[in-house]
């Protein structure tokens, strides 16, 4: 079995703020930091650190070389990073408040610039019974999903962020969902901090895939044919929130793939997003294994 993540790879601007700004209001900021980041890098990296053989494919674009060092220095194997040299990079200017909260404007880049081809060249190296994970911060994700779906593949969505694109995807195709409380309220029509209706639509829509609905202070649910599993978070003093989701992604697969049971899983992911959450940046902040396991909180 082998694990293929098609996905972002952007360039993080950070700048530390006593609060997300308001329209007409300027804002000094009393820090700025640059971090590798993007969703699918994350996940990538969080995948690798837990334990999984990760390959990773997408496209960076001028600026963006340092990307590639990131994972390569996590264990993600690259062959199937495209480089551009008439196209900017990813990037996201990330606003980190005193409280650990973030606000995230997106430029997608040379993650926009993913062609047929290259989707054609990089699945042709993979088999019935691989695991692809998407975000939705590239481009062609439709046939990316056909052909993983044609090839027999595991496939892994996280719908973030949320746009129209998503209502034109073979969404039938999706195994496993990974979904925020935000998230779940656009795909379902229910109030964002009604619990009990988002798990319940979620259901509903997607009664065949295995569903991880997200609640940030509330926990994570895991729902799969009418299980429900809950699970609390640990509490930590949160530094910054940008990779909490992806770190939880990433540990949450490697556990299912490793053999845990959805419980396990649950649990172990929160633990990681805790460590997380306690560091600055995005990719650089997510734990390796034995930093999960051994953590007391």
């Amino acid at each position: 079995m082998k694990m293929i993540n098609f996905g972002s790879l952007n360039v993080d601007y950070v700048y530390k703020v006593p609060h997300v700004i308001v329209r007409g209001e300027t804002l000094s900021a009393t820090d700025r930091n640059i971090f590798p980041g993007g969703k699918g890098l994350n996940q990538s990296v969080a995948l690798s650190r837990a334990g999984l053989e990760v390959y990773h494919a997408g496209c960076i674009g001028k600026g963006g070389e340092i990307l590639l060092q990131v994972l390569r220095d996590a264990g993600v194997n690259t062959d199937f990073v495209r480089c551009l040299d008439d196209i900017p990079v990813g990037h996201t200017i990330i606003q980190n408040t005193d409280d650990g909260d973030n606000c995230i404007i997106l430029f997608g880049g040379a993650n926009q610039a993913v062609t047929e081809k290259q989707v054609d060249q990089t699945l042709c190296h993979f088999e019935q019974g691989d695991w692809i994970v998407l975000q939705n911060e590239i481009n062609n994700l439709k046939y990316i999903i056909e052909k993983a779906h044609e090839t027999g593949m595991t496939i892994v969505l996280n719908p973030s962020p949320m746009n129209e694109k998503i209502n034109d995807l073979p969404l039938e195709y999706v195994d496993y969902f990974f979904v925020n409380e935000i998230e779940a309220g656009q795909i379902t029509g229910y109030p964002s901090d009604d619990a009990e209706k988002l798990m319940e639509g979620l259901g509903s829509i997607f009664p065949e895939a295995h569903t991880i609905l997200t609640l940030g202070s509330a926990g994570s649910v895991y729902i799969y044919k009418g299980e429900i599993i809950r699970k609390s978070i640990y509490k930590v003093k949160a530094v910054d929130t940008t990779a909490a989701g992806d770190t939880f992604t990433g540990y949450f697969l490697a556990s299912v793939i490793g053999g845990r049971t959805p419980e396990e899983a649950l649990d172990l992911a929160a633990r990681a997003s805790a460590v997380t959450v306690s560091r600055p940046g995005a990719a650089p902040s997510i734990p390796v294994m034995d930093e999960v396991v051994n953590c007391r909180f």
